[in-house]
């Protein structure tokens, strides 16, 4: 489906929660019910009558718990639902960006401010080659004690290079980052906390556009600081 269809499906399924909710509140209500008239009863009840009001309530417990699990499942195939149509649209912008590459790269007509643009991704490029399916080694990905050994890896920008991302299936193995515990891809940023149990970071997850001057803390950090002042 496309994501033109996104909007009706969130809907749906939310709709579908809130139906669940619904269900919970009634049974309950129920078992308040139940519970207030075996209160009430139980001094008068046969044993047998004891037996079948508990197993009423526990029934309406069992109802309860069944419609939270329908809810987190719906929940969880409503977060997997946006995060195929994010990973579909990153992939889509790889290809956008490695199209216009080529054309650039693939033009007779060069002028001089073209070759210097050229350049400088080109040597972009070679100091960070971290794209999904651009891995050669372990030594690629995104490695904060590395980069800060220089200041010309420290101010380096990981880029989407060109790959048939759409036509890749993920890697298990692929190591995540970032507070979405996605794989790198784009412009990310490391965080100057040397403890930092995540260390990188996509800049559209930790609302950056550019690269900020000076050191740089991750949100989580930025709260634990705060914590221990």
């Amino acid at each position: 489906a496309g994501i033109e269809n996104l909007p009706c499906e969130l809907q749906r399924n939310f709709q579908l929660m809130r139906e669940l909710d619904q269900r919970t509140e009634d049974k309950k209500a129920e078992i308040d019910s139940l519970a207030a008239a075996y209160i009430e009863s139980v001094k008068n009840m046969l044993p047998e009558e004891r037996v079948e009001h508990l197993r009423k309530i526990q029934s309406a417990y069992s109802k309860c718990k069944e419609y939270s699990d329908d809810k987190v499942q719906l929940a969880m195939q409503t977060y997997e639902m946006v995060d195929k149509h994010i990973r579909r649209l990153d992939a889509d912008l790889a290809r956008f960006e490695a199209d216009l590459k080529d054309k650039l790269e693939g033009s007779d007509l060069e002028t001089p401010g073209a070759r210097s643009l050229k350049k400088g991704r080109s040597q972009k490029d070679k100091r960070s080659s971290r794209g999904r399916g651009r891995r050669t080694s372990e030594e690629d990905t995104p490695k904060k004690k590395k980069l800060k050994g220089g200041s010309e890896f420290a101010d380096t920008i990981l880029s989407v290079h060109p790959s048939d991302v759409l036509d890749m299936p993920v890697d298990p193995n692929e190591p995540t980052y970032c507070l979405c515990h996605q794989v790198s891809y784009g412009e990310m940023i490391g965080c100057d906390n040397p403890d930092c149990p995540i260390e990188w970071f996509h800049f559209a997850c930790v609302d950056l556009t550019t690269k900020p001057k000076g050191k740089w803390f991750c949100p989580r950090c930025v709260q634990e600081r705060k914590k221990k002042k």
